[in-house]
């Protein structure tokens, strides 16, 4: 499955930047987001809790950071297992880049496989799904951007990389929990 976009994100690079690896932000925007903790250097250990229907479902997921440009771009290596459900793995190449003085330009590009019962739907079903998971992740993201205030204030300070939290790990996790859940429904 590949997954490419743009998004004009409501905010400067700086500050997306650092709302992108801020877990708070990405906690709010991602819903089910039970635990994070650091694994080692830039890798990161999540449990995504959701319910659809009837289903309440838990899932481990890993992200490892690489190729760090602050603020301007990175690779995430991400891995996600849902038990019986399957598993999703991949990587992202997202990049940032300035559209104005207040607006910033996110790119994004998404490889990823599944296996399990999800790997046996068509593939333009897994990518409709995933479609939809990124658009409401970037709906709550920038939601979020304009509450904290109207204009340029000044940005949260950037977390070093090794314990900065990327958006993508919550996105591809969630992709896979969602889709994996919604498979078991039908």
């Amino acid at each position: 499955m590949e997954l490419n976009g743009e998004r004009i994100i409501p905010a400067s690079v700086q500050r997306t930047w650092a709302a992108l690896n801020d877990p708070a932000v990405l906690k709010a925007c991602i819903a089910g987001c039970e635990q994070f903790e650091p694994a080692g250097d830039n890798a990161y250990a999540a449990l995504l809790a959701v319910r659809v229907g009837p289903v309440n479902a838990r899932f481990k997921g890993n992200v490892r950071l690489s190729d760090i440009v602050p603020p301007a771009s990175y690779t995430i290596a991400f891995d996600g297992q849902g038990g019986v459900a399957g598993f999703g793995k991949g990587s992202a190449q997202v990049a940032l880049a300035a559209e104005g003085a207040a607006q910033t330009k996110l790119s994004y590009r998404v490889q990823a496989q599944v296996g399990g019962k999800i790997a046996q739907v068509g593939s333009r079903l897994v990518d409709a799904a995933a479609a939809k998971v990124a658009g409401d992740f970037f709906d709550a993201f920038e939601a979020r951007l304009r509450s904290e205030g109207a204009g340029e204030a000044a940005p949260p300070p950037a977390l070093p990389a090794a314990r900065a939290l990327p958006a993508w790990l919550w996105l591809a996790g969630g992709a896979v929990v969602l889709l994996l859940l919604y498979l078991l429904m039908r």
